[in-house]
């Protein structure tokens, strides 16, 4: 019975040690618990930061989310003080990423958002009237002001624009480019709209402003953001390194990816009915279990737990 009893201790020791190990191998450097994401202002970025943030924050992780400009973000993970970005909307900033990708400056998880659109749009009247390619918005000169309206200063996006009037393709000679913030520029459609004046602006899907305008998407570019009426992709790009430092964190970037329907949705209740984007967030990963289960697949917690189960038991309390 002694024998027995030294064997099972033994058993239980190792068996023991084993499990300490896995919790070990799973749980991941101190230096992976906070991560470090950029917002440019933008409300669909917000609204799939916020979405991260649930579920690192049941997975035991911290998020720290920095209010910066697009060329600010990308040199902040070139220095390694932003790890993840899930805002690279491509081709639109295909000029400002291609030379840090080719010097390794940063890398590209995946595709969170493939079926986006962004490129110049106007209201459906201004559509009606004749305007539906790039190529229309010279003959009405006159009724646009020779105005296109982007967003902040510095965006990708609005150097697009910059080298498109200063190249005048498209006929655009003497035009000008009016920068503001996300929505100051939606402000100014609205109020165009409201007198059926004419206006071109910077639109992209998802987002409101589909639901709350009748945004006709312009066709007929293919230099400066790309054919089938700006037809995008929004890629989640990382700091360098970042998954091989902090492959548990990795693998959920790797994995999610966003619906349109499923951010139009978050976008419009923060924008619409004034909910917090955090609260937002968990009704859409409540509405969308699946796909909660698809993001969390072989997804531990920051101590080496299921992630699945700890994001079950979050979205049950909340």
């Amino acid at each position: 019975m002694g024998s027995k009893r030294v064997l099972l201790a033994s058993a239980s020791v190792v068996v023991g040690a084993l499990l300490v190990g896995q919790n070990a191998i799973s749980a991941e450097p101190e230096a992976c618990k906070q991560v470090r994401m950029a917002d440019p202002g933008w409300t669909d970025i917000t609204a799939t930061n916020a979405v991260a943030g649930v579920l690192l924050g049941a997975l035991g992780y911290e998020q720290k989310v920095s209010s910066l400009s697009v060329p600010i973000t990308y040199v902040g993970m070139q220095k390694s003080q932003i790890d993840v970005f899930l805002g690279n909307w491509m081709p639109a900033q295909k000029p400002l990423v291609e030379p840090i990708l080719k010097d390794g400056g940063m890398e590209v998880v995946r595709a969170n958002l493939p079926n986006a659109k962004f490129t110049l749009a106007v209201p459906g009247y201004v559509a009606d009237a004749g305007v539906k390619t790039f190529a229309d918005l010279a003959k009405y000169a006159d009724k646009f002001d020779r105005k296109i309206y982007g967003i902040e200063s510095g965006a990708p996006a609005n150097q697009n624009i910059k080298k498109m009037l200063e190249a005048k393709s498209y006929g655009l000679e003497g035009w000008s480019l009016v920068e503001s913030s996300e929505q100051s520029m939606l402000s100014q459609v609205a109020r165009k709209e409201r007198g059926k004046d004419w206006i071109v602006f910077l639109a992209w899907e998802p987002h409101q402003m589909n639901t709350k305008f009748q945004v006709n998407y312009l066709d007929g570019d293919k230099e400066y953001f790309g054919p089938n009426f700006g037809s995008a992709t929004v890629n989640t790009v990382s700091r360098k390194g970042y998954a091989a430092q902090c492959p548990n964190v990795g693998r959920l970037f790797s994995q999610m990816e966003f619906t349109v329907d499923f951010e139009n949705k978050a976008i419009s209740e923060v924008l619409e009915q004034k909910i917090d984007a955090k609260a937002a967030g968990i009704r859409q990963l409540k509405a969308n279990p699946k796909l909660v289960e698809t993001w969390l697949t072989g997804v531990k917690t920051y101590g080496g737990e299921d992630g699945l189960a700890a994001v079950k038991k979050m979205l049950a309390q909340n």
